[in-house]
């Protein structure tokens, strides 16, 4: 899932409206500030700048970025939704033109930052400085195009068995359909291993857009981009890289345990020979290409006996709940806590199916268009019980967006960018037994004694999930500093894979792998700390928005569905966008700062103790 507001596809997935207010050292703005009058030197010669002037600059800035944001956007969305080499190269375009204004804009706002500007005003200049600049043209033409290849490379990427036999070829989703169901596992490997090889032909790519964006981050004072995305969340870089440690302990134990027991049972499913007793496990067996998320396991780990079963796939077939009516069941949750119905247009230029006709993108993802009220999601939905959730998370965003759409541009965007993805994944928290009873989607709720089976679905999601969600940045971050060239791109994404994940690659490395490119993410360079950052807070805001319900119970039970009071103080903290820091949006909703994952071991808490005890009887 992923979020694509305008100034993100504008700026290469650095949406200046989701950066917070960290600011690269004094050196560094020193040097900052040098570029600036040099670029400026027409303003250098007015004098000293007023505070009229930098009103003025913050106004007219934000309405150029405004309107080339637009046309970025829409141009990404005719790329995404219908690729050629023409819809490619007007992207790519439109990305330069959006990526070069943004640069110069951001130099230039260094003028203004020691004036004694209004609070909201020095938040839009610090804003505005958290960006790429390249000031060279060939640099910036290079990025944009860079960045459209790959991602038209990964959305036209194929496996074919028999090379120039289109007959043989199979595209990612036919991919991810035998890792999900197939239980062979040499037929397993071959499909994990024919999808990573694909993106071995956007490596160099890769490499030379690292290069580029690495000029863009030092134009503005940053050491490397890695460093430019670790500034985004109100604190200096290596303290956010501390941030994320911290809370990655707190729930290391929860994964180790479900680790453990899914290794015992994919040993009973495999045998041995596939899954060792100790050290990592191959990636290939986990239902998942990426083995970021292990709910294509449930038939193999779920609880002996009684089992809640929340799989309403079935359920959407014979009924012929379509991809529309299931949006429109979604549209319902945040319609139930008093929020605006979408827009007609929503439905008339969303994406909801995937078109016989053409090559699309169909990574699911929410967009705002104009920042008022065109909104779209863009997806390929099937009946099945996950698109079912993901509709949920996808018009997060989109609530998210028209929440705060009465604020001005540069305000317009979530607290973070683990904000923006946690809302969508805060409501989905509340697709319960209970919920799915009252649409008729499950015949009746099971006992609370039955939890366990839903934990354990959950478990596999969210759980399964933290860890890959953590490392991807952890390798982007060693790759924009330097400390890991091409030849060992693989060499050191596996030594993370094995060190947070526990798995292992299939098969040994091939000459120029480029298995990290293999995940949309490396792809479309897309910061992916927030995906880390949105698991944790999702529990957290769960567990304040049952507060504010009333309601009293287990965590895991409870749904904020229907609740007037929940969504009012939802909306508020949604209307905020930007404007303020996001611990006082976090503390807006829930009384709290700091990021906490205890909301989320309270979740889990009774398969923690369920799983504790079915490793330690299966190990006897």
């Amino acid at each position: 899932m992923l979020k694509k507001t305008k100034m993100s596809l504008a700026f290469a997935s650095l949406s200046l409206t989701t950066m917070a207010l960290a600011l690269p050292s004094a050196d560094a703005q020193q040097t900052a500030t040098s570029k600036a009058n040099a670029h400026s030197s027409a303003s250098a010669k007015k004098g000293a700048p007023t505070v009229a002037e930098a009103e003025k600059f913050i106004k007219d800035a934000e309405e150029k970025l405004e309107r080339l944001g637009n046309a970025a956007q829409r141009a990404a969305w005719v790329y995404e939704t219908h690729i050629t080499d023409d819809t490619e190269l007007i992207f790519s375009q439109a990305n330069e033109l959006a990526l070069g204004a943004a640069g110069e804009l951001a130099i230039q706002a260094r003028r203004y930052n020691n004036l004694p500007l209004s609070a909201d005003n020095k938040r839009k200049l610090k804003l505005l400085q958290l960006s790429l600049s390249l000031s060279n043209d060939k640099d910036r033409e290079q990025y944009a195009k860079l960045s459209a290849q790959m991602n038209g490379a990964y959305g036209k990427g194929k496996y074919c068995k028999k090379p120039g036999d289109e007959a043989s070829c199979l595209n990612l989703g036919q991919l991810e359909a035998i890792l999900a169901k197939s239980r062979n596992p040499a037929e397993l490997k071959d499909a994990w291993l024919g999808w990573h090889q694909v993106a071995s032909s956007y490596k160099d790519s890769y490499a030379k857009y690292v290069e580029v964006s690495n000029k863009g981050a030092r134009e503005m004072g940053f050491a490397d981009t890695g460093a430019l995305w670790r500034s985004q969340y109100d604190m200096p870089p290596e303290a956010f890289a501390a941030e994320t440690e911290r809370l990655w302990q707190q729930v290391k134990p929860l994964y180790d345990s479900l680790h453990q027991y899914v290794r015992l049972k994919l040993q009973q499913t495999y045998g041995k020979a596939e899954v060792p007793d100790n050290g990592p496990i191959p990636a290939h067996l986990f239902g998942n290409m990426w083995s970021q998320s292990w709910e294509n396991l449930y038939p193999i780990v779920k609880p002996q006996g009684p089992a809640a079963n929340l799989d309403i796939a079935e359920t959407l077939k014979a009924k012929n709940i379509d991809a529309k009516a299931m949006t429109k069941m979604s549209e319902g949750f945040y319609t139930s806590l008093g929020m605006q119905s979408l827009p007609a247009s929503f439905y008339e230029r969303s994406q909801l199916t995937k078109p016989r006709d053409r090559e699309v993108v169909c990574h699911a993802s929410a967009w705002d268009v104009d920042g008022d009220q065109d909104v779209r999601i863009k997806m390929c939905i099937n009946q099945t019980t996950e698109d079912f959730l993901v509709i949920h998370h996808e018009l997060g965003h989109i609530y998210y967006d028209l929440a705060y759409r009465k604020q001005s541009p540069l305000f317009k965007g979530g607290a973070n960018d683990g904000f923006h993805e946690a809302i969508g994944d805060t409501v989905a928290l509340s697709v319960t037994p209970e919920y799915l009873h009252k649409l008729g989607l499950i015949n009746q709720v099971p006992d609370a004694s039955q939890d366990v089976g839903v934990l354990m679905d959950r478990a596999l999601q969210k759980v399964a999930f933290l860890p890959f969600a953590y490392l991807v940045d952890q390798w982007r971050w060693k790759v924009y500093a330097g400390q890991v060239k091409p030849a060992d791109y693989d060499k050191v994404w596996w030594e993370l894979r094995e060190k947070y994940q526990g798995v292992k690659r299939p098969a040994p490395s091939e000459a120029n792998g480029f298995d990290a490119g293999a995940k949309y993410h490396v792809a479309s360079d897309t910061p992916y700390a927030r995906y880390f950052l949105a698991t944790i807070l999702q529990f957290q805001l769960h567990r304040a928005l049952c507060r504010e319900a009333g309601y009293v119970g287990p965590l895991n039970r409870c749904s904020i569905y229907e609740n007037k009071a929940a969504g009012k103080k939802f909306q508020a903290m949604l209307e905020m966008g930007t404007s303020r820091p996001w611990n006082e949006a976090l503390k807006a909703v829930s009384g709290e700062e700091k990021l906490d994952a205890t909301a989320m071991l309270d979740y889990f808490a009774p398969l923690k103790t369920w799983l504790d005890a079915q490793n330690k009887a299966m190990a006897k």
